[in-house]
């Protein structure tokens, strides 16, 4: 943001401050209103930067939207009247911006083209994001789990394939936790309409996920047993050993590569995958990271003709009883400095 507040001139940005009100040369709040612009984005940017991933599921376009919306946010700043918080003011410009990208691009809705196997058609378009980013504000036990649970790349998965404005309505009231006044004044409608699309998302989630939380929530912080777990998946990878990794699956595991690349469930699919992929591409070097609250794992590959690793995918495993039951990778090695890795090894 502070390219944008340079683009401004000074008169401008003073009036700004003075309309937010904030003293011309001290900064700090006056008579309980919001703080100047530049502590706004610093204050926010960050649950907003979640907000608008869980609206769009895309790392890199959050990031984007983010931008887009202190933009917005900094060019129309004389319609803020102080009537809603700064916050809610901010959240409505970056859910609305979210909201437009949603409705105008149907690819979200399907990671793959039309005509394309179904299999691959059926995967939603995501990107993983970086647990370094998640920074656990609620020292409460149960909101960290929940916190958890609306990062999940389940959950993420399963919200995309949702109409825009339900997904909007379920997020600002399932996971945010506002009231439905509130979000009625957000998006611009009624607080029946509100509660009638929460109800419908309620419904669509149900029926493709029966089981609720239980099936989007991530496993519980890591234990000695997901560790060890993890090290066997890095050095099945760097073995070359696919033997070694299809011997922990769980029976009904899916292994999904995006994106729209492949999905394959149930341990037979998934071992003829593995077998290709770790044996045919070349060799590997694997560093464990986090991603969506889950245990990660980044993928170097050297090919034959390659002198070293060069990054290729970012894996995200969800282990249940000590069972790899979920592989979600992402071959898009733009990500790696997202997450601080090295650009080669």
């Amino acid at each position: 943001m502070t390219a944008v507040i340079a683009m401004a001139t000074a008169r401008e940005y003073a009036y700004t401050r003075a309309r937010m009100g904030v003293a011309r040369t001290g900064g700090a709040p006056v008579n309980g209103d919001e703080p100047d612009f530049d502590d706004l984005t610093r204050r926010y940017r960050r649950e907003l930067h979640v907000h608008c991933y869980r609206m769009l599921g895309l790392y890199d376009e959050a990031e984007d939207h983010v931008q887009e919306m202190f933009l917005r946010a900094w060019r129309s700043r004389e319609n803020f009247q102080g009537r809603s918080s700064a916050r809610t003011w901010l959240y409505r410009i970056a859910t609305n911006a979210c909201l437009d990208t949603l409705r105008r691009d149907a690819r979200r809705a399907t990671g793959a083209p039309s005509g394309t196997d179904p299999s691959v058609a059926a995967m939603p378009w995501l990107q993983p994001y970086p647990d370094a980013e998640l920074v656990a504000d609620q020292p409460d036990p149960e909101a960290t789990a929940v916190s958890r649970e609306t990062i999940s790349l389940a959950f993420l998965a399963a919200i995309q394939l949702l109409p825009p404005r339900q997904r909007a309505v379920l997020i600002l009231r399932d996971v945010l936790t506002w009231p439905a006044t509130e979000v009625a004044a957000l998006i611009e409608t009624t607080v029946p309409a509100v509660n009638s699309a929460l109800q419908r998302a309620h419904a669509t989630l149900h029926h493709r996920w029966p089981r609720g939380r239980l099936d989007w929530s991530p496993a519980a912080e890591p234990d000695p047993e997901q560790s060890r777990l993890l090290q066997r998946y890095i050095a099945a990878h760097e073995q070359a050993d696919p033997e070694a990794l299809i011997a922990v699956l769980h029976e009904d595991v899916r292994l999904s590569i995006s994106p729209a690349i492949g999905q394959w469930t149930g341990r037979e699919q998934v071992a003829r995958a593995l077998r290709a992929g770790m044996t045919t591409l070349g060799r590997w070097r694997l560093l464990p990271t986090t991603a969506n609250g889950q245990p990660a794992v980044a993928g170097y590959l050297r090919r034959p003709t390659d002198e070293a690793f060069h990054p290729f995918v970012l894996s995200v495993l969800h282990i249940e009883y000590g069972q790899l039951a979920d592989i979600t990778a992402f071959e898009q090695p733009s990500l790696f400095p997202a997450f601080g890795l090295p650009t080669s090894l």
